[in-house]
């Protein structure tokens, strides 16, 4: 286990795992569901927060209300290695608005990235983006047919 880790006890955990299956329960609602009193309670999510456990909380969004019913992960082979190379790589997926994740991954493959939008002339689009201004040796992808699991909270308790 890392050192940060190593300094949350039984009570964060519990906190954590509140938090991540309801993140609009107030702080007064997470101290009642696990039995501190308030000022223990923020305390807690304070250091939770400062130590960069707790990075934020946003809110789910159902991407197929939005038109946003395709889902594509991307598989990307490169020659370039160097850190110069991921750092402009990582720079230019940045600026396509429908890659909602980047992984730089190990095996075959050395990116993983994961596109929602709309439909195929929306992952065309993005793909046309994604090809323009950076040398890339093999893409490929694979279309989600539908999404079993999503957003699973974390085993905190591990």
């Amino acid at each position: 286990m890392n050192e940060m880790a190593d300094k949350i006890d039984y009570i964060d955990r519990k906190i954590l795992d509140c938090l991540q299956r309801n993140a609009d329960l107030s702080q007064r609602e997470v101290a009642d569901h696990i039995g501190l009193s308030q000022n223990a309670c923020w305390r807690r999510l304070k250091r939770l927060q400062e130590t960069g456990i707790i990075t934020g909380a946003r809110t789910r969004i159902n991407a197929a209300a939005l038109g946003l019913d395709l889902t594509v992960f991307v598989m990307i082979k490169t020659r370039n290695h160097s850190m110069e190379w991921s750092e402009k790589f990582r720079r230019h997926v940045d600026l396509i608005p429908q890659v909602t994740e980047l992984h730089r991954i190990g095996g075959d493959w050395d990116y993983m990235l994961k596109i929602v939008t709309s439909g195929m002339a929306g992952y065309d689009k993005a793909y046309r983006r994604l090809i323009t201004g950076i040398e890339l040796e093999t893409i490929t992808g694979f279309f989600s047919m539908e999404t079993i699991l999503d957003d699973r909270p974390l085993d905190v308790f591990e």
